[in-house]
């Protein structure tokens, strides 16, 4: 994970040097949890010199219907969004895989719990960024003592600042105990997911994922997935309970996301998946998904989008 400092935000209306995007101690989303993020990445494909978002109108319109559930207004609509990231991302000049991390958020100063008659806000960093896990092709997990939140506490399809807390305990005893990282039962015991990323296995040669009922975010990346396995592997991809047994005696295992993108599970506690070591469905899934990502797949372009004008990129 990168730990370096933006240049830059989208702060109050108008791109300023990160030093002038701060908000006060008393903020209500910092008191409260009340707020709403995403999560988006920019894939450099160095033979164009171009700079790649992948999917930016879905993670916004995603946005969107999280905000929705806070009760905060986002004044742009998913063009303007995009527009304000492309400029961001031009304005740092990036010439490397980098996230960017839109927040929108309750913005008053103030004391008291409640969403209605508070200010809103909305904020866009974008910092350089490679991979989340350190062994995409042989991560070691466990199974975590924690429950993913409940959609009738707080609305797990939505990526909200507070309800991370949760993930946070999830992955933090997950590193403590030497896991790379956690798959997460619901309430009802099946799998959901993992700290911060969805979750597929494969057993016969189908494709298993938890349906969006099992308190799941609903991914971009998992999306897409869905669609990579099908249209380019031909593969049967079926959205079900997982059983915790069931991820034991899979043939593959694999963790998806925007910040995880694609991970091989090679080891659930010290029961080896499959061979112990990446499977051919997953390393092929990860070779499309990097090809498509960087633009090396013309069929799936339109889920980018460019941040270079071409006449820039060459010059």
């Amino acid at each position: 994970m990168s730990q370096v400092k933006a240049k830059y935000a989208f702060f109050n209306g108008k791109i300023v040097p990160i030093e002038e995007a701060k908000i006060s101690v008393m903020t209500h989303a910092f008191n409260y949890g009340t707020g709403v993020f995403g999560g988006m990445r920019g894939y450099w494909n160095d033979d164009e010199e171009q700079l790649f978002v992948f999917r930016p109108h879905e993670h916004f319109e995603r946005l969107k219907h999280s905000a929705a559930f806070l009760r905060i207004n986002i004044p742009y609509s998913i063009e303007e969004l995009t527009a304000i990231l492309t400029e961001l991302l031009r304005t740092e000049g990036y010439r490397e895989n980098c996230y960017a991390r839109p927040i929108a958020y309750k913005s008053s100063e103030m004391i008291g719990v409640r969403l209605s008659d508070i200010e809103d806000a909305f904020t866009i960093f974008a910092i350089p960024f490679g991979s989340y896990v350190a062994d995409e092709e042989g991560t070691h997990v466990h199974f975590s003592a924690w429950r993913r939140i409940d959609d009738n506490a707080i609305p797990a399809r939505g990526k909200i600042t507070g309800a991370y807390a949760n993930s946070a305990l999830i992955k933090a005893d997950a590193l403590l105990a030497g896991y790379d990282e956690a798959l997460v039962l619901n309430n009802d015991g099946h799998v959901s997911e993992a700290s911060a990323a969805n979750v597929f296995i494969v057993r016969k040669g189908v494709l298993y994922t938890p349906p969006v009922q099992s308190n799941v975010l609903e991914g971009i990346v998992r999306r897409s997935m869905m669609v990579i396995a099908r249209e380019e592997l031909g593969l049967e991809v079926v959205e079900r309970d997982i059983d915790r047994t069931e991820v034991y005696m899979a043939d593959e295992v694999f963790l998806c996301g925007t910040g995880v993108q694609m991970v091989a599970v090679t080891r659930v506690e010290h029961r080896p998946i499959g061979s112990g070591q990446i499977g051919p469905i997953t390393r092929d899934l990860r070779r499309l998904f990097f090809d498509i990502v960087t633009g090396r797949v013309a069929k799936y372009r339109h889920w980018l989008s460019p941040v270079y004008a071409k006449e820039k990129v060459n010059a």
